[in-house]
This record gives C-alpha cells, structure tokens and sequence, in this order.
C-alpha cells in the first residue's frame, strides 16, 4: 500500500442549518444556498492552500438531504477534487443530519451504517446518529465516526441526551476494535467543551486531542470549544482554522465572531456560527 506523502487530513465543520429547498419564511431562495455552497467550497480550497492538499475526509453535521450534498461537491469549485459522500437521514426533529464527504482518487467506503443514540430505556432519540464510514485505500483501514450530539437547549435535561450519545460512540469504538479495526477518528459538534464529566468515557479509550483554548463557537463574547476530535491508532495534532472570510466583528463584545447565514430573521451571508476543526495525521501505527 503506497501511503501519502503528504498528511492526511480530517475535517469537521457544522455547517448550521445548510438546507436545501427554498423557504419562503426565511427567505431562503435558491441563490442564497448558492452563496453558501460556494462558501463552504472556497474555506475547503482555502484549507488546502494552507495545508498543501484539501482534506482527505470531511465529516459535515447539520446538512438536510443528500441533494444539498449532491449540489456541494458538484456544482461548485469542489468538482475537480471528486469528492463522494455517504448520508442517511436520521430520525432529528429538525431534519437535520450528519454526513461525510471523501476524495474518491484516495479513499473508498467499505462499509457505512447510521447508529441511532438510545436512552436509558432503549427507546430511539429523535436526534441525529452517529454516522460510522470505514474507509481504505491510500491511507490505512480507518473508521469515522461523524458526530452532532444533542444540544444544551432545554438545560440540564439535555445532558443526559449527551451522556446517551457519548455512551453509544464509545460502544461503537468498543465494536470496532474487536473488529480489529484500530484507527478511529471521532469527530464532531458534542455541544461540550472536553472537560465535560461524561466525555471521559471517551477520553478513556482514544487520545484526546482537544485544545480548550481554542474556541470553536462563541457565546456571550467568549470562545468555547464543542467541536472535538478524538482518535486511536494515528499520530497528528487538530487545529481550529481561522479563515479570514468566516468572521466579522463582534460590535457586543471586543473580537471577532463567526459570520453567520441569519441572526435572528436577519439574512447575513455568512455560513455558519461554528468554526472548523482540521484533524492532520502524519503517522498511522
């Protein structure tokens, strides 16, 4: 097997609401998808201009169709990296899901499945799955794990929602080394920073990768990390990329925030309220 030369890159991004189908209640018209499709593309070639290859696996979290997916990687400057994706809808409240996109010239799917997060009783969550895709080719047997765990909105009630996503990511690690697949990436929105108590059961069975001092969204004027990546069996360091682009001034607070689509009713253009996170990997054990 010929490995890269170059590192391996896994990027997440929640992409906040990136729908489709036009809504005329929040005047979500086909030119504004456009403009955030195009966005997206343009911080993947802005990741690959600093890192000298756009990433290899791009796990995405609040997207609403695999048409959305389909106009992504098709439609726009993302084209001429060949980028396949593998989606599933999920049984989320509001329609929204989680998805992976992988260069098709160095990795395929050998299998992909969508595990539903239980509650204490068994009973199916109305939250989006865990999204597992093992992939080979020019890297090593690898499988990742694309996460969006349940949101604080509802306050400690929702906690134990994350506790349930948390415990079925580690059951699926747990299953995917008796398997005798070793290299994990887990990656995504945990709505947690990594100090979370219940996110040590994580921490307990892959390297922590997580730099607190790196925010990832920004609330009431201060950086907090909730994207995360975590992974065993591979060697590399993460990064919250900053591209210029993404942000805008924070009139409330001193800094910059994110530049989201809408504020509120209010149409800005941007993408999204989160900032992505670059998993590089120069050593597979």
């Amino acid at each position: 097997m010929r490995l890269l030369v170059l590192l391996v890159g896994f990027l997440f991004w929640n992409l906040e609401n990136f729908f489709g189908d036009p809504d005329a209640s929040r005047h979500w018209t086909k030119s504004r998808f456009y403009t955030k499709a195009n966005a997206v593309a343009k911080t993947i070639l802005w990741t690959a201009d600093e890192q000298g290859e756009p990433p290899c696996v791009i796990g995405v979290a609040e997207v609403d169709s695999r048409e959305v997916l389909s106009r992504l990687v098709n439609t726009t400057l993302l084209r001429k990296y060949d980028y396949g994706f593998v989606h599933f809808d999920s049984p989320d409240r509001r329609g929204i899901d989680v998805a992976l996109l992988y260069r098709r010239n160095l990795v395929r799917p050998v299998s992909s499945r969508a595990v539903h997060v239980r509650d204490s009783s068994g009973a199916v969550m109305k939250t989006r799955d865990i999204l597992v895709v093992v992939l080979e080719g020019e890297i090593p047997t690898t499988a990742v794990l694309v996460n969006h765990h349940p949101s604080k909105y509802g306050g400690r009630s929702s906690a134990g929602g994350r506790e349930a996503a948390a415990r079925t990511m580690c059951s699926i690690v747990d299953s995917l080394k008796a398997a005798g697949i070793g290299r994990i990436v887990a990656m995504g929105d945990f709505n947690d920073t990594p100090d979370a108590q219940h996110l040590k059961m994580v921490s307990d069975r892959m390297t922590d990768y997580n730099d607190p001092s790196q925010g990832t969204i920004r609330y009431e004027g201060k950086w907090e990390r909730i994207d995360l990546v975590y992974a065993c069996g591979m060697d590399g360091e993460v990064s919250v990329l900053e591209p210029p682009f993404l942000t805008e001034r924070d009139n409330a607070h001193s800094g910059d925030r994110p530049l989201r689509t809408y504020s509120g009713p209010r149409y800005k253009g941007g993408v999204s309220d989160h900032r992505p996170v670059l998993f590089t990997v120069d050593h597979f054990e």
